[in-house]
């Protein structure tokens, strides 16, 4: 049976991708997905041949002061959720209720706080999903919920006292979605749970569209929740661009540098790529920038034969050719380097990049430098220490297997198609 399927989401190309990797699979199904989104998203939605309906909030985010807001590391998300997403809740209920009458199944992103709220005043069944194992603010594999080292050092040395502190993450946002219970009450709707924590997740089934290397499935995480592994779309960079192929051609695998297409424009992002290439200078190693649209501006602008700068890349085409990859721990980012096989160093700025950042480190795939730490030198010694002990390589070529071995596509199209069933 053809299922209409209506899919939001929100934020980052990291954020977009996944549900375009998913919107694709459905329809090789014979589904019909429609992609709800803001209009910024539009272009690359019909690019993977793919429909794309207009749904509010109309941010741009691609605008440079925006994301840079959003990326902050102490306010990014209260910005985020309090300032950008909230008090456009009742135009995107509206936009999405309007997309989604006539639909058998909505999937919801973490951000898309309208969409419950649709499913319920429509009587629709509905699928959450989360990115990264953050979302769950579990107990029992308690995240790292500060981007910071002394929080690193207290999950764990003290993790006992640290499994107490996760109840406080609802503290710091009781107060964010005044406006959604608003919008229940105006529609007659029980008040239901805090859409940033409970409240996100659906009785029909919650897709983890992670690998299960970073994270096994726990008691406290919400029901009928399935880890599919990720969902992967790199095609919105198209192939490798000639001068860079030609790079990497020319010489042994680079160091590959990239901050997503969110952390790169973060005030902390320039002070990355100018320790990048301080450390490659002294180590003498080839590496590759990828510095988005307007960081080569901020670059020495020496000629340096070993670097190669580019504002984007295809990253799983590139990753696979890389010694090791530094970026910034986005969901995305994360999981094209695992499926790579090649070592990895973390560098976190805000959101879920802490906690997947130290999920790296335990997995032995890789080391991480805190941003608060950031200089060349420390780039310089984890980078040494990556090349030096042959424990990194082995371990991620290891996990690169596994992670290319799952089908996260499959997977989410099955538990879709289970959830829709009477």
């Amino acid at each position: 049976m053809s299922l209409r399927i209506v899919i939001t989401s929100f934020g980052s190309l990291g954020d977009l991708h996944p549900y375009l990797a998913l919107g694709q699979a459905l329809q090789r199904r014979g589904h019909r997905p429609v992609l709800a989104l803001p209009p910024s998203y539009g272009a690359r939605v019909h690019a993977a041949g793919l429909e794309h309906a207009h749904v509010r909030p109309d941010a741009d985010l691609s605008d440079r002061d925006t994301v840079r807001r959003i990326m902050d590391p102490l306010r990014g998300a209260e910005f985020l959720v309090r300032q950008l997403l909230m008090p456009a809740v009742e135009q995107s209920y509206e936009d999405l209720a309007r997309v989604a009458r006539g639909a058998d199944l909505i999937v919801s992103h973490p951000l898309t706080f309208a969409a419950p709220v649709v499913a319920e005043s429509l009587g629709l069944r509905w699928v959450s999903s989360v990115l990264a194992p953050l979302g769950f603010f579990s107990r029992l594999d308690p995240p790292l919920m500060a981007v910071h080292p002394l929080m690193a050092a207290l999950q764990r040395r003290w993790p006992r006292l640290y499994r107490g502190l996760i109840p406080t993450a609802r503290l710091a946002t009781r107060t964010w979605a005044a406006p959604l219970h608003a919008l229940r009450r105006r529609l007659g709707l029980p008040r239901g749970g805090d859409p940033v924590h409970e409240g996100q997740f659906s009785p029909w089934g919650t897709l983890a569209m992670f690998s299960r290397v970073i994270a096994e499935p726990q008691d406290d995480w919400p029901p009928n929740t399935i880890v599919t592994g990720a969902l992967g779309h790199d095609q919105v960079h198209g192939t490798l661009p000639p001068a860079l192929a030609r790079f990497l051609d020319e010489g042994p695998p680079p160091v590959v540098f990239t901050l997503g297409s969110a952390a790169v424009a973060a005030d902390r992002a320039p002070r990355f790529y100018r320790a990048a290439l301080d450390a490659v200078d002294a180590l003498g190693q080839r590496a590759v920038l990828l510095v988005g649209p307007h960081g080569a501006s901020q670059l020495d602008r020496r000629h340096r034969p070993h670097v190669h700068v580019a504002e984007w890349a295809p990253h799983a085409a590139l990753f696979s050719r890389a010694g090791v990859v530094v970026h910034q721990g986005g969901a995305g980012t994360l999981h094209a380097a695992l499926a790579s096989g090649r070592p990895m160093l973390v560098v976190p700025f805000a959101h879920d990049q802490g906690d997947n950042a130290v999920r790296v480190q335990r997995l032995g795939v890789g080391r991480v430098v805190f941003p608060q730490r950031l200089d060349a030198a420390a780039l310089r010694a984890a980078l040494s220490a990556l090349a030096g002990e042959r424990h990194y390589a082995l371990r991620a070529s290891a996990v690169g297997r596994l992670v290319r071995e799952e089908r996260g596509d499959e997977s989410a199209c099955n538990a879709i198609e289970a959830a829709s069933r009477p």
